[in-house]
């Protein structure tokens, strides 16, 4: 049995003897140099939050979006090559308009997952195409399940979550998000949670790069997040949109002082 590439890694479709598709493999390597990004499941909604990498001091602020909205209550947050997220979200977009038409409805969470595991997946069958170098987190809300966060990777195999991570620092993020009681929190406190993590995972993997937090969340206009039980989540259409910079402000604060050694004790405060 081989355990390198050599001469089982020239075509897509192509097993090695021990069967590894390398063409996967690499795709996955891809995402593993890609900035963090994370998703978090909340009872009234989902928050999407990137570590977006700076490679010049020229760049604009705010340019180069790595979170984008396929829909008025989806969002799809990427890690990978930037290229091969933009053409996913495109096409993204385009079930979701096809849904539409077709249905006279919203597409659900898991709808968009299903169909963008299947197309992901079908760029690991031939000889003719190459695997996607992206990992998507796709958080929404819909009325039929409530928040929905599912993460897509290169194989094309979908899976649910409270907690999603992907990218240079996922193994940190993954061992942050287990710490949280999901997905019994508000989006307002996975707002701050999430911000400390990406400075978590940035510390821990890039310190040495400048980046950007870009954060988004999916959820009704006036959640009465209080009010629902234990282990109860919000119903209804949300809405994907931008969280407001003096929150994100707010968050990126204790999450610095956190990094200098508060700890939790000071997001809890």
């Amino acid at each position: 049995m081989t355990s390198i590439g050599t001469g089982y890694d020239l075509s897509n479709s192509v097993f090695s003897p021990d069967g590894r598709n390398f063409q996967v493999e690499y795709a996955t390597k891809a995402v593993e140099n890609g900035g963090t990004a994370i998703g978090i499941r909340c009872k009234d909604g989902v928050v999407l939050a990137v570590e977006k990498l700076i490679g010049s001091k020229l760049l604009v602020p705010g340019s180069n979006k790595r979170i984008v909205s396929v829909d008025n209550h989806i969002g799809i947050a990427c890690s990978g090559l930037i290229p091969d997220a933009r053409h996913f979200t495109s096409r993204a977009r385009s079930e979701a308009s096809n849904w539409r038409k077709l249905y006279r409805s919203p597409i659900p969470i898991s709808s968009m997952a299903d169909a963008m595991g299947g197309y992901a997946q079908a760029y690991t069958l031939y000889s003719s195409v190459r695997p996607f170098g992206v990992t998507s987190i796709i958080g929404g809300m819909d009325e039929a399940g409530g928040p929905g966060l599912w993460m897509v990777e290169p194989s094309g195999v979908g899976w649910g979550y409270f907690g999603a991570a992907t990218g240079r620092g996922r193994q940190a993020a993954k061992a942050e998000l287990e710490k949280l009681p999901l997905p019994n929190i508000t989006v307002e406190e996975a707002v701050k949670q999430a911000a400390r993590i990406i400075y978590f995972a940035h510390d821990d993997n890039s310190k040495d790069k400048d980046f950007e937090l870009e954060m988004t969340w999916v959820r009704l206009g006036k959640a009465p997040a209080e009010e629902l039980e234990e282990g109860a989540a919000a119903k209804g259409w949300g809405k994907h949109e931008e969280v407001p910079k003096e929150l994100v402000s707010e968050a990126e604060r204790l999450a610095k002082e956190s990094m200098e050694g508060g700890g939790d004790e000071e997001m809890e405060e």
